[in-house]
């Protein structure tokens, strides 16, 4: 008997695809068709394709691109994220302004009429869907004095991604601010948001702008509705810690407390841990500024600082509806901390983040903000510390010898001698920065008998830390060679992210 075939499937992530064949096939087309273009060889147009046998499909593609097609059997879901990589409207953005810039205007002179025109829609459209595609958490649109400047952040990283003509700002701003309902005559700094759908995915935008020497800039944080649905075990701890974190959401009162700078995913932690509560046989509610994402069963309140509800007066109106769980966006003063631990002590368990260099120092800024040592070892439960870590690229990673730091680091911590570690080289996948998502490495102080009698003697931040570490606590140094170990992340961004004590 004769052995079947076997089909070998084309690797997208890893193949560089010629720009100028893209010009070929319109997305349009390689979208309806799930094909994209890889190369010209031998005449042919080298196509990838899910329906390599899809003989319609092909002679329109022949048709378009007046070559001959080469069909080679690749991945759906390699090409789709290809189409997503590849297919950039950045020349479509620019070629929506030709017709402004031919026009004297100045940005007090455009009316509403020039603003709900085709370009200023379809520019911000293209822009905020070209960010999705490569998973953009923040567009900044920033005026420069000769041109506007658009950059993305991804994971966690700013990089610049399309130069418009100065004649693209007005309008843009004035679009912008259409959609999130602010005055769009007011130049004083704003704060808006809208919701858009693209490509099947529901987004939240939120918005604010300021004036700078050069004009208005723009900021738009981008809320995946699909994230408020993350689990615990979804964010990336590693097993001990996950386990440790969950016995303390296990307890039926006290303050937990997640700490970290901006943008190190503490919103993200304590939505999560709200998702793993019960909901139906406790009663949530939640005090934050703003609401990122919603919950099913849940009782949701925003800060209003012109209706007078603040965290301090929302978190007391709280109190009179019976609350078991109770989460605050964010400590911010003495009045906020000291109405939260009350809260605490009364029976309920409160949740919260606050800016605190790590756990141990988190227990010295509830000092600070005038809560005293007795009230802060009576009702802090646990402490969460973290920083966010890009992840290596799984589609493009291979071993590579790291920087002699990064070895003499990590062999410091896990008493392992290693000279080479897992690095992306970029891909289509990655959009060539050799990472691909993140992951939170952390460190948790689980409050206990020890712990609070080191606390109450008066001792020094460095005692306390001690104690915490020869009664098990891991560091978050710790933790992330633990990630660089396993292949999540490199010790070139734990050391990038985390300071070596």
């Amino acid at each position: 008997m004769q052995e079947a075939e076997v089909i070998k499937i084309f690797n997208l992530n890893t193949h560089t695809i010629q720009p100028e064949v893209l010009q070929l096939i319109p997305e349009s087309a390689a979208r309806k068709h799930n094909v994209i273009p890889l190369a010209i060889l031998d005449n042919s147009l080298q196509v990838a394709t899910a329906e390599a046998d899809n003989v319609p499909a092909l002679q329109e593609l022949a048709v378009l691109s007046k070559m001959r097609i080469s069909p080679v059997p690749a991945d759906i879901k390699e090409i789709q994220n290809a189409i997503d990589h590849n297919y950039k409207s950045y020349h479509e953005i620019e070629n929506q302004f030709d017709i402004i810039s031919s026009v004297a205007k100045t940005e007090d002179g455009i009316s509403f009429a020039d603003i709900a025109n085709a370009p200023a829609v379809r520019a911000l459209d293209l822009i905020i869907s070209e960010a999705v595609k490569v998973r953009t958490s923040d567009i900044h649109i920033e005026p420069q004095e000769k041109r506007l400047r658009v950059r993305f952040r991804i994971d966690g990283v700013l990089s610049d991604m399309m130069s418009l003509h100065l004649s693209a700002h007005a309008p843009i701003l004035s679009r912008l601010k259409i959609m999130a309902k602010m005055n769009i005559a007011d130049r004083s700094p704003q704060d808006g948001q809208f919701s858009i759908k693209v490509r099947s995915q529901e987004i939240d935008v939120r918005v604010a702008t300021a004036d700078t020497i050069y004009g208005e800039m723009g900021s738009l944080r981008l809320l995946y509705k699909s994230f408020a649905a993350r689990s615990l075990s979804q964010l990336g701890f590693l097993p001990e810690n996950l386990k440790q974190y969950e016995n303390i959401l296990k307890s039926p009162y006290g303050m937990l407390l997640v700490c970290g700078p901006t943008g190190s995913g503490k919103t993200t932690t304590l939505y999560a841990s709200i998702n793993c509560l019960d909901s139906k046989s406790r009663k949530v509610i939640t005090i934050e500024d703003p609401v990122e994402y919603r919950f099913k069963d849940i009782c949701q309140m925003q800060v209003n600082k012109r209706a007078g509800l603040t965290f301090a007066s929302g978190l007391r109106s709280i109190m009179r509806h019976d609350p078991n769980v109770i989460m605050v966006g964010e400590i911010r003063d003495a009045e906020t901390v000291r109405i939260a631990t009350q809260s605490a002590l009364t029976g309920q368990l409160v949740l919260s983040s606050i800016h605190a260099n790590d756990t141990i120092g988190c227990l010295f800024r509830l000092q600070d903000l005038g809560i005293g040592l007795f009230l802060i070892s009576a009702v802090v439960i646990g402490i969460v510390s973290q920083r966010m870590v890009r992840c290596v690229c799984p589609h493009c990673s291979h071993l590579v010898e790291a920087p002699l730091e990064a070895q003499i680091a990590y062999r410091q911590e896990t008493g392992e001698e290693r000279t080479h570690f897992l690095y992306g080289k970029g891909c289509n996948a990655c959009a060539n920065t050799g990472y691909l998502g993140r992951v939170p490495i952390i460190e948790i102080l689980v409050m206990n008998k020890e712990i609070r009698s080191t606390l109450l003697s008066g001792a020094n931040a460095d005692e306390v830390r001690s104690t915490a570490r020869k009664l098990g606590m891991k560091s978050m140094w710790h933790d992330g060679m633990l990630k660089v170990k396993e292949g999540i992340t490199t010790p070139t961004e734990v050391l990038f992210n985390v300071l070596h004590e």
